[in-house]
């Protein structure tokens, strides 16, 4: 395997003693795991972040292997983890991401999505600009793994959690969020329910303080 693509990481996890496995979403090759040696070093771990996009390389001699990862910062988002709002919405759409996209399987609709949603969440880290592109990501994720809703709720949702409009109120951003987390539970975070949505659940009390 030799892969050499742009990617944003997802998902990082110790190993060994220096280094660390990141997952990361490309556009073309869909989740890819590697190992980054000295990962855990002072000059990677700020490259190292979800939500950071990077230029990947992927080396490995079989299909089956482990590949070994270079990874170079393209861009970071890791200043906005200084924000509890803004950390909270990047952990939860990496998280789903890592969690949900099996390895190798191209979702080029979500690698686009995800970009959009973490540039909107750094353009406006309050919330307010970025809770409905959440939604959208979320309905994105569901469509592409074949568990999108009925055409009738899906109607049923205001233009701008389809795509378009104003910017709802928060009732409405709340009732979207609902829609969302129980598809989510039910469909797609089957045996790792308590894990990964324990994170959406942050997110969703911050927010809920948010709008009072």
């Amino acid at each position: 395997m030799n892969l050499s693509t742009e990617a944003i990481v997802v998902a990082v996890r110790s190993h060994g003693e220096h280094g660390a496995i990141v997952r990361a979403l490309t556009p073309e090759e869909g989740v890819q795991a590697g190992y980054v040696r000295g990962g855990r070093s002072r000059r990677l771990r700020p490259v190292l972040v979800p939500g950071n996009r990077i230029q990947a390389d992927y080396r490995a001699r079989t299909e089956e292997q482990l590949a070994h990862l270079t990874a170079e910062l393209v861009h970071s988002r890791a200043f906005l983890f200084s924000e509890p709002l803004a950390a909270a919405g990047i952990e939860w759409a990496c998280a789903l991401t890592a969690a949900a996209l099996p390895e190798a399987q191209p979702y080029p609709r979500l690698f686009a999505g995800l970009d959009g949603l973490l540039a909107a969440i750094e353009a406006a880290p309050s919330a307010r600009g970025w809770a409905a592109a959440l939604i959208r990501y979320e309905l994105l994720l569901l469509d592409q793994l074949g568990f999108g809703l009925d055409e009738e709720r899906v109607l049923a949702l205001p233009p701008a959690l389809r795509g378009g409009g104003a910017t709802p109120p928060w009732e409405v951003l709340r009732e979207g969020l609902r829609v969302t987390e129980l598809a989510l539970a039910r469909d797609i975070l089957i045996d790792r329910r308590a894990e990964v949505l324990a994170g959406r659940e942050r997110l969703v009390e911050r927010l809920k303080r948010m709008a009072g």
